[in-house]
């Protein structure tokens, strides 16, 4: 079963995002997101002791996008910090050499996921066949992925992330949240991976 990780920080230590947003946010979407897909396993468990498989396509949609939202929310939780961090030299060493340079890579970010049509993520991940970073928008999180590709950096994008605090400034948003990016958590995602 999945756990509901602690945050590191408190709902007000961020100034971009208010205390309601970010409350709402963890405790109960997150939150939700968890426990859903600890149900959809125990609902898959059931239909193998009863060996009633009718309903398991419903039940194996209801697993990929309860745990794909869980999983995602959990990153992003995790990628954010009130204390800035600075990005260390194999990150900004790999992205010049993917993107041309650290402006070109947030730039390119930033436009990606402000084009998503409606809510989604945001990610830039690390795909080992290639040896490439590669951004990502995800609108369905249940649905796109490159199988190979782990998430290192997510932002959220899904409109109770900032609608509160930024109502249709999706982009305002997404260029605030740079700013408190746990440059930490990636770099250990990223040397993980290489």
């Amino acid at each position: 079963m999945m756990e509901i990780i602690t945050l590191p920080y408190k709902y007000n230590d961020f100034s971009f995002l208010s205390e309601e947003t970010m409350k709402n946010h963890y405790e109960i979407l997150y939150k939700g997101y968890v426990n859903n897909y600890n149900k959809a396993f125990l609902d898959l468990h059931r239909a193998r002791v009863e060996n009633d498989y009718t309903n398991i396509k419903a039940l194996e949609k209801n697993l990929a996008f309860q745990g794909a939202g869980a999983v995602l929310h959990q990153l992003f939780f995790e990628n954010i910090s009130p204390i800035n961090k600075s990005m260390c030299d194999c990150l900004i060493n790999k992205i010049n050499e993917d993107f041309g340079s650290l402006e070109d890579f947030k730039e390119q970010f930033i436009n990606n996921i402000t084009n998503i049509e409606g809510s989604g993520w945001g990610i830039l991940g690390y795909s080992k066949i290639l040896d490439k970073l590669i951004i990502l928008q995800v609108e369905k999180h249940q649905d796109q992925t490159i199988w190979d590709f782990v998430p290192l950096l997510v932002i959220d994008i899904w409109e109770h992330a900032y609608y509160l605090d930024y109502t249709t400034m999706k982009k305002e948003y997404i260029s605030d949240i740079f700013n408190y990016i746990n440059w930490d958590i990636v770099k250990e995602r990223y040397k993980k991976e290489v």
